[in-house]
C-alpha cells in the first residue's frame, strides 16, 4: 500500500508538471494543422499554378516523366502506344504533370509551410492596410454592404462582437469592458466579480437619482454567459485587474488568482476564539 501510494503521488506530480506543456504544444500543433489543412493548402495550390503558368516554358520535363504520369493516371492507355504518344505531346498534359510535380513538394511535402507563412504575412498586410485612413474607409464600405444584405446582416454583427472581444487590442478604448469591479450580487454580503460595460439606462438613473453603471456578472466556467445588472457606482469596488486576469479567475472557478490579490489564509474569528479558549485552559 505504501508503494502504491508513492506511485500515485509521483504519477500525479509528474502529470501536473507535464500536462500544461503537453496541452500547450497540442494546441499549437492543432492550430497549425487546422490552418494548414483548410487555408494553407489552397494558398499552396494557387502558388503552384502561378509558378507553372509563369515558368511552364522554362521548366524541363522529360518524355519519360510524362509517359509515367499518363500510365499512372490513365492506365487505359497502357496498350495503346499511339494514343499514349499523342497525349504525351499535349500542352495541357505537360501542365498537369508539372502541377503534380510541384504539389508533391509544396502542397503535401515539406514546402507546405509556405502557405502558412503567406497566410500570416497576408493577415499582417491586411491589418496594416486597414489601419490607414483609406483602409478604414474601404472597410466601412464593405461592412455597409454586408449590413444591407438580408441574410448576412442577421449573422455578421454577432460574430463581429465575439471576434472584437476575443481579438481586442490592449488599449482601454478598444476593450468591450471598461474595468473590472466587485459588486454585491446576488445579495448583500456575497461579492461577485463583474465587468463594467457602460452606464445604466437613463430612465432608471433619473428615477433613482443615482449614478448607475451596467455590470456583466459572468458565470463560471463559461464567462461568455452571465447576468447584466445596474448598480450605483458607489456600490462597486474597482479591482486592479485586467480583463484577461478576471476571465482566468472566473474560468478556473477562483483557482487562478493574481498574486497581488491573493488573501492570506487566516482562521475565522470563531476558530480564533476557540483556539484562544483552549490555550487558556490550565494543564492539570
Amino acid at each position: 500500500m505504501r508503494v502504491a501510494g508513492r506511485f500515485k503521488a509521483y504519477f500525479l506530480r509528474g502529470l501536473a508538471v507535464l500536462l500544461p506543456s503537453i496541452l500547450t504544444i497540442w494546441i499549437f500543433v492543432w492550430g497549425y494543422t487546422t490552418i494548414n489543412q483548410n487555408i494553407s493548402i489552397h494558398i499552396n495550390r494557387g502558388l503552384v499554378r502561378i509558378i507553372v503558368l509563369l515558368g511552364e516554358k522554362h521548366i524541363e520535363l522529360s518524355d519519360t516523366e510524362i509517359r509515367n504520369w499518363l500510365l499512372i493516371n490513365m492506365p487505359q492507355l497502357r496498350d495503346n502506344e499511339e494514343e499514349l504518344t499523342m497525349r504525351a505531346k499535349l500542352p495541357e498534359i505537360r501542365r498537369k504533370v508539372l502541377i503534380d510535380r510541384f504539389e508533391a513538394t509544396w502542397v503535401t511535402g515539406p514546402g507546405s509551410i509556405a502557405g502558412f507563412i503567406v497566410a500570416l504575412v497576408s493577415v499582417c498586410v491586411i491589418g496594416a492596410i486597414l489601419a490607414s485612413v483609406v483602409g478604414k474607409t474601404l472597410w466601412r464600405t464593405v461592412e455597409k454592404f454586408i449590413m444591407n444584405t438580408p441574410v448576412l446582416r442577421r449573422v455578421y454583427p454577432y460574430i463581429k462582437q465575439v471576434t472584437d472581444f476575443l481579438l481586442a487590442q490592449e488599449e482601454q478604448h478598444r476593450l468591450p469592458f471598461s474595468r473590472v469591479v466587485a459588486v454585491e450580487y446576488p445579495r448583500k454580503g456575497i461579492w461577485s466579480v463583474g465587468l463594467v460595460t457602460g452606464s445604466g439606462l437613463k430612465k432608471v438613473a433619473e428615477t433613482t437619482r443615482r449614478e448607475l453603471v451596467t455590470v456583466l456578472i459572468p458565470t463560471s466556467p463559461t464567462p461568455f454567459t452571465g447576468f447584466v445588472i445596474m448598480v450605483p457606482r458607489k456600490h462597486t469596488i474597482d479591482l486592479d485587474l485586467k480583463v484577461e486576469q478576471a476571465f482566468r479567475f472566473i474560468i478556473s472557478g477562483g483557482v487562478i488568482t493574481p498574486d497581488q490579490d491573493r488573501t492570506a489564509h487566516v482562521l475565522p474569528p470563531a476558530a480564533n476564539n476557540i483556539e484562544h479558549k483552549y490555550q487558556e485552559v490550565p494543564e492539570e
